[in-house]
C-alpha cells in the first residue's frame, strides 16, 4: 500500500507529475505507431520485391519452359516431315521456318533452365525437379540429334522416326510432367505467400487503427485536462498534434489497404490470368505439335489424335465431344457463352481467363482468342480429311504452310490473339506492382513525419505549462 502511494504521488498525485504520465504516454504511443507503420511500409516494400523479382517469373519461366520444350518437338517433327528423302523434295520454306524455331525454342529451354535452377535454390524439392529435367533434355537433345542426322542420310527416315519416337516419348513422361510440376509448385509458392500477406496486412491495419485510436485518446485526454486545470479553450499545439496523429493514423491505414487490394489486384485480376493464358499457350503448342506427329507417324496416328483431343478439351473443354462433333459443338456453346457469360457449358483454360476479366480491353482479346481457335480447330479436321483421301503431300503442305488460309497461318493468328490478352493482363500486373511500391514511398514518409511532428508539438505545448512549476 505504501509503494502504491508512493507511485501515485510521483505519477499522478500532482499536476506536473500527470502532465509528465500524458506526455510520455503520448510519445510512447507515437512512437509503438511509428514503429508498427516503418516495419509495416518495410514489409510491404519486401513483398513488392518478392513478387516482382521472384514469385511471379519463377512461374512464368517454368510455364515458358513448357511452352519451349512443346515448341522444340513440334519443330523436330516439322523438319522430319519437310525434309523429304534426305533432302529431295524438301518443302523449302515450312523446313527453313522449323530450322529457326527449333534453334529458338533449343535456346529459350537453357535460358529457362538456369533461371530455374536459381529459383530453386533453397527449395530441395524443386532444386531435384531442375536437376531431373537437365538431364533429360541432355538425352532428349542427344536423341533428337541422332534423329535428324539419321534424316540426312538416304533410306534414312525409318532410323529417323524410330529415334524421334524415343525422343517425344521422353518429353511426354518426364520432361513436360516435371515442367508442369514447377509451374504447380511455384504458383502455389506464390499462392501461399499472396494469402500470409494478406492476413498480415488485415493484422497490421487492426494494430495500427487500434493504436491510433489510443493516441488519439490520450491527446484528447490531455487536451480535456489543460482546458480544465489551466482555465484555457483549446492548447494550439495539442490540437496541432492531434490533427497529426489523425492524419498519421489516416495515411497509415491508406498505406495497408490499398497495398492489399493491389496485391490483390496483381495476384487475382492480373496474375491468375497470365497463369491460365501461359498453360493454354504451352498446351497450344503441343496440340499443334500432335497434328505434325500424327502426318509424320502412321503407327501412332490413333494415339496422337486422342492427344490432339485431350489438350483441345484441356484449353476449351466439351463433355461428351469427340473430333467429329468438336467443332459443331464449340459453335453452339460458344454462341450460348457471347449471349450469356453466365452460360456452364465448356470450361478449360479459356474458360478459367473469361472468368476472370478484369480489365479494359480484356474480354474483346480473350473472346478474339477463342474465334481463331475456333478457325484453328476446323483446320485440324481438313488436315485428317486430306489424309484419309490418300492425300498426304496435300495434308502436309497445308499443315505446315505459312501462306494465308493455311493452318500455321491461322495458329500464328490465334498465338498473336492469345498474346493480346496476355499483355493486357501483364501490363496491370506491372502496373498493380508500381503503384504498390508508389505508395510504400508516397505515404510511408508523410505518415512517419506527422508523428514525429505529433511528438514534437505536444512536448512544445505541454512546456509552458511545466515551468509553471518550477
Amino acid at each position: 500500500m505504501a509503494a502504491r502511494a508512493a507511485l501515485r504521488r510521483r505519477y499522478w498525485a500532482h499536476v506536473p507529475a500527470r502532465l509528465r504520465l500524458l506526455r510520455a504516454a503520448t510519445v510512447l504511443l507515437a512512437a509503438s505507431l511509428a514503429v508498427l507503420l516503418a516495419l509495416a511500409g518495410f514489409a510491404a516494400s519486401g513483398t513488392w520485391n518478392t513478387v516482382a523479382g521472384r514469385d511471379a517469373p519463377r512461374t512464368t519461366s517454368a510455364a515458358d519452359l513448357e511452352l519451349a520444350l512443346n515448341d522444340m518437338d513440334a519443330q523436330v517433327a516439322n523438319l522430319l516431315l519437310s525434309h523429304g528423302d534426305a533432302g529431295k523434295g524438301r518443302l523449302r520454306t515450312p523446313y527453313q521456318k522449323a530450322v529457326g524455331f527449333y534453334g529458338d525454342a533449343r535456346d529459350e529451354i537453357g535460358h529457362d533452365l538456369r533461371t530455374l535452377a536459381v529459383a530453386a535454390q533453397g527449395d530441395r524439392a524443386d532444386e531435384k525437379t531442375v536437376e531431373s529435367l537437365t538431364d533429360s533434355f541432355a538425352e532428349y537433345q542427344e536423341l533428337v540429334g541422332r534423329s535428324l542426322e539419321n534424316d540426312d542420310r538416304t533410306d534414312g527416315k525409318a532410323s529417323a522416326l524410330a529415334d524421334y519416337r524415343r525422343a517425344t516419348d521422353l518429353l511426354q513422361r518426364q520432361l513436360l510432367p516435371e515442367a508442369r510440376d514447377l509451374v504447380s509448385s511455384n504458383n502455389a509458392v506464390f499462392n501461399s505467400e499472396y494469402t500470409a500477406a494478406g492476413s498480415t496486412l488485415s493484422a497490421q491495419l487492426v494494430a495500427v487503427v487500434a493504436l491510433g485510436v489510443l493516441l488519439l485518446a490520450v491527446l484528447v485526454l490531455l487536451q480535456w485536462y489543460l482546458s480544465r486545470r489551466f482555465q484555457r479553450t483549446l492548447n494550439a499545439h495539442v490540437l496541432a498534434a492531434t490533427a497529426c496523429t489523425l492524419l498519421a493514423v489516416l495515411l497509415g491505414a491508406q498505406l495497408l489497404s490499398v497495398t492489399g487490394e493491389n496485391l490483390r489486384g496483381a495476384r487475382r485480376d492480373a496474375f491468375d490470368s497470365v497463369v491460365a493464358l501461359s498453360r493454354a499457350r504451352a498446351i497450344a503448342y503441343d496440340a499443334n505439335a500432335d497434328e505434325s506427329r500424327y502426318l509424320l507417324d502412321p503407327q501412332r496416328r490413333d494415339q496422337y489424335a486422342r492427344s490432339f483431343l485431350t489438350k483441345s478439351q484441356e484449353l476449351y473443354g466439351i463433355q461428351g465431344a469427340t473430333l467429329s462433333t468438336y467443332d459443331s459443338r464449340l459453335a453452339v456453346t460458344w454462341r450460348e457463352y457471347r449471349a450469356d457469360h453466365q452460360d456452364p457449358r465448356f470450361t478449360g483454360e479459356f474458360r478459367r481467363e473469361l472468368d476472370n476479366i478484369t480489365f479494359a480491353g480484356e474480354r474483346t482479346a480473350a473472346e478474339r482468342t477463342v474465334d481463331t481457335y475456333a478457325v484453328y480447330q476446323r483446320d485440324d479436321r481438313r488436315i485428317r480429311a486430306l489424309l484419309a483421301a490418300g492425300k498426304v503431300r496435300e495434308a502436309v503442305e497445308f499443315c505446315m504452310g505459312w501462306e494465308p488460309g493455311t493452318s500455321n497461318a491461322h495458329f500464328e493468328a490465334w498465338m498473336d490473339a492469345l498474346d493480346k490478352v496476355t499483355a493486357i493482363n501483364e501490363r496491370h500486373f506491372d502496373g498493380f506492382v508500381d503503384a504498390g511500391r508508389s505508395d510504400v514511398t508516397g505515404l510511408l514518409p508523410w505518415a512517419l513525419g506527422a508523428l514525429l511532428a505529433a511528438a514534437a508539438l505536444t512536448a512544445l505545448g505541454l512546456r509552458p505549462r511545466l515551468a509553471e512549476f518550477r
